[in-house]
């Protein structure tokens, strides 16, 4: 490796062409970093006495081995974002003075002797006795590349133009009109930039592990774009060419230019959770990806092969781009109540569509199921931290051959902290919980006003109506209507399920009496528009209700939550079959007590180890506890923390990696690789009551790694 300060026009002009590898991520810099380079590049004109202004590396390396008749181009290994920025800031500069002419330059005749329209595009942008590609100093990767030839040639934009690219040559031109008094500034400025110009050896430097390095912070790349240059970079260029071309220039357009840079990263995180069961640190699904694909005998094509399968099946899933019609409504569905936490499962789930073994007819009903189970446990608040791990393992369980029967089986069996919810327990929690502010609110009103219509509402053309108003000082007639506890009764029932409804008619019904809404509204042709007249399903049997009060809210809640757990069905598999699935339970040997521990026995330690378990305990429902004969196990999804009592204290032993632990006090002890009675990496000891607090408090941390709040969608 070489690498020396250069003056970046300098090194435009002697370079004979930089080329962007396949692999490499398309031009992302945004309007932001452009408007920063611009400022940075005025201030160091406007300044005498600044010299020169850093604006990072380039890194390449050449393409081929070079001789004193034929230059190779060079491949660009890190820079392509500063040396494309730049490339379009010289080429705004260029067609601006163009079209300016040598009239409005006058006061700017100094500059056209060394930053002419002629010099910036044969000296910087072209190679000028050069024919076809060569002609170009600069070669970027697919869309890139025709959107910038567009600019350099001055010929129309392609179809499928470079948003990137387009907009930021867009906003220098902009930026030169307004500095236009400040011409000589810019291109003073444009000749101090200054870079660092390293070279590789092509004998003795490893691309890979060099922009590894590089971007090791990983700030400039993303993960989806280190996984990228990860499996490209290293192929003969050939293989890299048609493994670019077939699969992942196919699958980037899937996602769109857009959407790649915002959902590509999680797609490979849900991708890697799919494929083995665990689920990565959202910052290091790269080094996750390393470890996956060092596990694997197939071939690199394979693997590449397999991202683009499963790529396709996330954008039909999470883009919105499934064409089929039921999978289409349900998928959206899905994305309206934000369960990016399933898409592991459904990513197999779809795969298996596709390798036909289960039906259209299956998979939405499979999918319906996800949507229930993630909707009846947000009504009932139920903790969703162990979300994540019961979706990332559930395609393991299945019964490929009785693929909807052994999805609803697994959905039944799981254990009560992971429990879909049974019809009791979702009718009762809808009718008297708060769902005016409930997340998507307009999603649960849609569904049930939906379900079964095959002429749908466009919800989105309605709002929100509560039949009781919400106007804390309701008139005289809605009071006499409510009774003498009526205050209770708003403030009760207010935004509950019973209270509300949709309609078109809002202004027109404002906090008017109940029979007047019913009956009395009007369109402004004056034909009837009341709660009596309404087509919704949502109003049904309001025409009947002759007063609205306490009972007539119940009464409609309880309608419509038997409606709901039709709408969110429970899975139902008959009580013979659904044993056949549960796992069979294996008889430990010998059971053991609390008092058969010696150093429990009546007294000190047996007082702190009673308070000590009440608390964990008491950390959720889910916690159950088994004594062994050396130690005291608390599980939840495994064991979480183990008690060895001893003489004088508690030895606690929590099972999670020691670098994990927030540890203010410094009390907790690394006993990695140690032999200790007892699961995990961290010690910490308990003697008396008063530390009883912040020890639970490191507890906690165990017990919530274990079930998943350390994930981030």
């Amino acid at each position: 490796m070489k690498a020396t300060e250069a003056n970046l026009l300098k090194f435009l002009r002697k370079s004979p062409q930089f080329v962007i590898p396949i692999y490499q991520r398309n031009y992302s810099w945004t309007e932001a970093q452009c408007r920063q380079l611009w400022a940075d590049l005025l201030r160091a004109g406007r300044n005498e006495k600044v010299n020169a202004h850093f604006i990072g590396s380039i890194v390449y390396i050449e393409r081929a081995l070079s001789s004193v008749t034929s230059q190779e181009a060079l491949l660009v290994i890190d820079g392509q974002q500063r040396l494309t920025t730049s490339t379009l800031l010289v080429a705004a500069l260029a067609s601006y003075l163009e079209v300016l002419g040598p009239d409005k330059l006058d006061p700017f005749e100094d500059l056209l002797e060394a930053f002419s329209p002629r010099k910036l595009r044969n000296y910087y942008l072209l190679n000028p006795d050069e024919d076809g590609e060569r002609h170009f100093k600069l070669i970027l990767s697919e869309t890139d590349n025709d959107t910038l030839r567009a600019i350099l040639k001055d010929t129309p934009m392609p179809a499928e133009r470079s948003t990137r690219v387009y907009e930021n040559y867009q906003l220098f031109r902009e930026l030169l009109t307004q500095h236009h008094n400040e011409l000589d500034a810019v291109c003073e400025g444009l000749a101090k930039l200054v870079i660092v110009d390293v070279s590789l050896d092509r004998a003795q430097d490893n691309p890979q592990l060099i922009f590894e390095s590089m971007n090791s912070t990983g700030l400039e790349l993303s993960q989806a774009d280190l996984i990228r240059n990860y499996i490209l970079m290293g192929l003969e260029p050939n293989l890299q060419t048609e493994l670019y071309k077939s699969y992942w220039r196919p699958m980037e357009k899937g996602f769109g230019q857009a959407a790649y840079t915002v959902h590509f990263d999680a797609f490979m995180r849900h991708y890697l959770t799919a494929k083995t069961g665990e689920i990565p640190n959202v910052r290091e699904v790269y080094v996750a990806f390393k470890i996956y694909a060092g596990t694997l005998l197939g071939n690199i094509s394979d693997l590449v092969a397999d991202i683009h399968g499963y790529a396709t099946y996330y954008c039909a899933i999470a883009l919105g781009v499934e064409s089929q019609p039921l999978l289409k409504q349900v998928f959206h569905d899905l994305r309206e109540l934000k369960v990016d936490v399933a898409y592991p499962f459904l990513l197999d789930v779809y795969h298996d569509y596709k390798q036909g073994r289960l039906s259209v007819e299956e998979l939405h009903q499979v999918v319906r199921l996800v949507e229930s189970y993630v909707f009846r446990r947000a009504v009932c608040s139920i903790p969703t931290n162990s979300l994540n791990k019961t979706f990332a393992g559930l395609s393991r369980t299945l019964k490929k051959d009785r693929y909807l029967e052994s999805v609803q089986a697994a959905f039944l069996l799981l254990p009560s902290y992971r429990r879909f919810p049974a019809d009791e327990e979702l009718q009762r929690e809808l009718k008297q919980r708060d769902l005016y502010n409930f997340r998507s609110r307009s999603y649960w009103l849609r569904r049930l006003e939906n379900h079964g219509r095959k002429e749908r509402v466009m919800v989105e053309d309605y709002t929100i109506e509560h039949i009781l108003p919400q106007n804390p000082e309701l008139p005289t007639q809605w009071q006499a209507e409510l009774g003498p506890d009526w205050q209770t009764v708003q403030q009760t029932w207010l935004h509950t399920l019973g209270n509300l409804t949709l309609t078109g008619y809002n202004s027109e019904y404002r906090d008017h009496p109940f029979n007047y809404k019913r009956d009395q509204v009007t369109d402004k042709d004056g034909n009837p528009v009341g709660f009596a007249q309404s087509p919704l399903k949502l109003n049904k049997g309001l025409g009947q209700v002759q007063v609205w009060n306490e009972e007539a809210i119940k009464s409609r809640a309880d309608r419509l939550a038997i409606e709901a757990t039709k709408v969110w069905s429970a899975p139902f598999v008959g009580a013979e079959i659904l044993d056949a699935y549960r796992p069979t339970t294996i008889q430990s040997g010998q059971q053991y007590s609390i008092d058969e521990h010696p150093f429990l026995g009546a007294g000190p330690m047996r007082e702190l180890f009673e308070c000590l378990r009440t608390a964990v305990l008491e950390l959720d429902p889910c916690v159950n506890e088994e004594v062994l004969k050396l130690y005291i196990a608390f599980k939840a999804e495994t064991n979480f923390v183990d008690v060895v009592p001893q003489a004088k204290r508690l030895r606690l032993s929590l099972n999670m990696p020691f670098q994990e632990i927030d540890d203010p006090k410094g009390l907790c002890l690394d006993v990695t690789n140690l032999g200790r009675w007892g699961n995990g990496d961290v010690e910490i000891g308990l003697a008396s009551k008063d530390e009883l607090p912040y020890v639970i408090g490191l507890i906690r941390q165990s017990f919530d790694r274990q079930m998943g709040d350390n994930f981030s969608a």
